[in-house]
């Protein structure tokens, strides 16, 4: 239990950085730019301890489809989060994302699986979270703010996460982690950065620098911490690293001062507390 609560709440601490460091990095060069960058420092942090690893015998060619998928989803969702933070606050964008495990439920569900009860209504108080969160008024706007438009952007990004977890979750056997965690990076370098350099449009400063690079790196260590963790026990680790929500929106607003109103708050905490519940009954079923 403790490696788990460890694990778990040092995923919540990395992806809460790595969320930060993209609300800062996408107000200085365009997000498809920092993306790309992320990308490319993950893929040149995991490519050796996949070289070391090998092809995973039991590498089918359905495994390699839904590594695929979840690559696409990965990279396609953290283009939607750095949108969403570029007209938008962190304290409400996170929360939204941190919906993927519920979104992955839906996704389920719409294909034929079976859904319990509690878990249909803890996605419907989820989804009045998401709506009180866009609509309440705010109290401290940002310079260029776009409220609804990062809800919407923060949902759509939730809902390509969902379909990576999705596919992640039909992966048969047990592969690496360096090969769970390479597709995003791949597709991201070839979709992203390599179109972007061939075009002149990757852009890169001095201030950005250092903000992709911890992107690049939380990203892949909190990755990796998420599967130790889950190693032991998956409920408390995937409800821990869902927090990383909170941890995100109370460092935007003693870092950036980035002020939510009261039903804003609501909203948020609504999300949060049903997220953690609807994780815990997800990793038990």
């Amino acid at each position: 239990m403790v490696i788990s609560i460890v694990f778990g709440l040092g995923t919540a601490i990395l992806f809460a950085t790595s969320s930060l460091l993209s609300s800062r990095a996408v107000k200085i060069i365009d997000s498809w730019s920092v993306v790309a960058w992320t990308m490319l420092v993950g893929l040149i942090v995991t490519l050796p301890f996949v070289l070391w690893s090998g092809i995973p015998s039991d590498l089918s060619g359905e495994d390699a489809g839904w590594l695929l998928a979840s690559g696409v989803g990965n990279v396609t969702g953290l283009v939607f989060a750095a949108l969403a933070f570029r007209v938008g606050k962190v304290g409400i964008i996170t929360p939204i994302l941190a919906t993927e495990g519920a979104l992955a439920a839906v996704i389920a569900a719409l294909l034929g699986e079976s859904i319990a009860p509690i878990i249909a209504f803890l996605l419907l108080v989820i989804v009045c979270g998401v709506v009180l969160a866009a609509i309440a008024p705010d109290p401290a706007p940002l310079v260029h703010e776009r409220p609804v438009l990062a809800v919407i952007l923060a949902t759509c990004g939730a809902l390509v996460f969902g379909v990576a977890l999705y596919a992640s979750g039909h992966l048969s056997g047990e592969l690496p982690i360096s090969w769970v965690l390479l597709p995003a990076r791949l597709v991201g370098v070839l979709a992203l950065a390599i179109p972007l350099a061939l075009m002149r449009r990757l852009n890169l400063t001095r201030a950005t620098a250092p903000l992709v690079i911890g992107m690049g790196l939380s990203e892949v260590i909190g990755f990796t911490f998420f599967a130790i963790g889950a190693q032991y026990q998956v409920a408390i680790t995937s409800v821990l690293a869902s927090q990383f929500a909170p941890i995100a929106a109370v460092l935007a607003y003693v870092l950036f001062k980035e002020r939510l109103g009261r039903l804003q708050i609501t909203g948020v905490a609504v999300i949060v507390v049903a997220v953690a519940v609807l994780t815990a009954a997800l990793s038990l079923t």
